[in-house]
């Protein structure tokens, strides 16, 4: 998928969504997805972490 696609892909996902939630569940929802976002850099982060230092050790 090119990001266009990609794009196109996460707003038809995201309507489809809204029109099956409250206006309550449908902040939850962005707030856990939000926070699974972070929690994935935070992971991408420290590995890349670990990678450079553990290259420098050898």
């Amino acid at each position: 998928m090119n990001a266009c696609e990609i794009t196109a892909s996460v707003t038809a996902i995201a309507n489809a969504i809204s029109c099956k939630l409250t206006d309550k569940e449908l902040t939850l929802l962005a707030s856990v997805l939000v926070q699974l976002g972070d929690t994935l850099v935070t992971i991408v982060s420290q590995r890349a972490l670990c990678e450079k230092e553990c290259k420098q050790i050898k």
